[in-house]
């Protein structure tokens, strides 16, 4: 409260025509001070500015009122002016407290905080140092040297990530509409952008469940050859796949699954077994012994457990027949 009024302007001094007024009005001030002394400081700014607007003995009646003021309330001061015309107009030339130079300063560094919104024509100019001569696309090549540019090998789960931001239709190649949106959508237009950035997404889609289903759902997609109609995808490739979209969060079951796979010889994966197979490596965690056949899951689901469960038999059988060999030998 001792700094409400530290940013007003203070009037000009007195002129030397009221000197006898202002040195009587100073002994009265200082026999007010000594009967609020717990509260000094505050009234003697009061005291002054209102010294300087009346120049006579009514602010003593002032001081006494300003007391009744509330020391937390700043903007009650006003109101206690009834018996003060002539200081309307000191009161006018005030600025607003609501717009002093501390609020100022706030907006300015809200207003820094805001990111920078990405350039088209970097983003543009970005895609135009790795599209083919002769299309207007980033192909195989030019997805080689944007990685190299990352520091990023081809098949590393960031490039998926990428490809997931850029929406990507089919692997190998950006279009330019593809790789415009996609950092627009991530707010950089540069290389060193994208480079702090896949980071943060990497590091949200390790916690964010639905964000990492969408990615999941989305390589499906991105691995399926467009050009030829390819709806399901072959076996080798979803298991390359598989590994790389569980780079994180991945299922204790994933191992078991796509060994599973690769002895079976499956031919491919359709979409809805790719997609249903987040599903049950959730539900079913580690623990083959809660999985229920009678529930609508894909036929590939009942054979792996039925497999999973023979080799756990099969152990079983193996482990008693040496402890039963062994029990005779003794």
């Amino acid at each position: 409260m001792g700094n409400c009024f530290s940013c007003f302007k203070v009037p000009p001094p007195p002129s030397a025509t009221n000197q006898s007024t202002i040195l009587e009005h100073k002994d009265e001030t200082m026999e007010l001070r000594s009967l609020f002394s717990h509260n000094a400081g505050q009234n003697h700014v009061h005291t002054n500015i209102e010294s300087h607007v009346n120049g006579n003995k009514k602010s003593i009646n002032t001081m006494s009122t300003f007391n009744g003021v509330g020391s937390d309330n700043c903007g009650s001061l006003p109101m206690v002016q009834s018996n003060l015309r002539s200081s309307r107009g000191f009161y006018s030339r005030l600025p607003p407290l609501g717009r002093s130079g501390t609020n100022t300063g706030l907006s300015s560094t809200s207003d820094c905080k805001q990111q920078k919104e990405p350039s088209d024509n970097k983003i543009n100019s970005l895609f135009d140092q790795y599209k083919d001569p002769h299309e207007d696309i980033i192909l195989a090549d030019g997805i080689e040297r944007l990685c190299d540019d990352l520091e990023l090998s081809p098949d590393e789960f960031k490039v998926l990530v990428l490809a997931w931001k850029l929406n990507a239709e089919q692997m190998c190649q950006f279009t330019r509409q593809e790789f415009v949106q996609g950092l627009k959508s991530m707010r950089v237009d540069s290389i060193r952008g994208i480079q702090l950035q896949l980071p943060v997404i990497v590091q949200e889609l390790t916690i964010n469940g639905e964000s990492f289903k969408d990615l999941y759902r989305f390589t499906f997609r991105f691995g399926l050859d467009v050009t030829s109609g390819q709806r399901i995808l072959p076996a080798d490739m979803a298991i390359v796949l598989w590994r790389l979209v569980f780079t994180i969060r991945k299922p204790p079951l994933l191992d078991r699954w796509l060994k599973f796979l690769e002895c079976h010889h499956v031919r491919g994966i359709p979409r809805d077994t790719w997609n249903m197979f987040l599903n049950f490596a959730e539900s079913i965690g580690d623990d083959l012994g809660t999985y229920d056949d009678a529930e609508a899951w894909p036929s590939l689901f009942d054979d792996f457990v039925e497999y999973e469960n023979d080799q756990m038999n099969q152990n079983i059988t193996k482990d008693e027949f040496i402890k039963d060999s062994s029990a005779e030998n003794d």
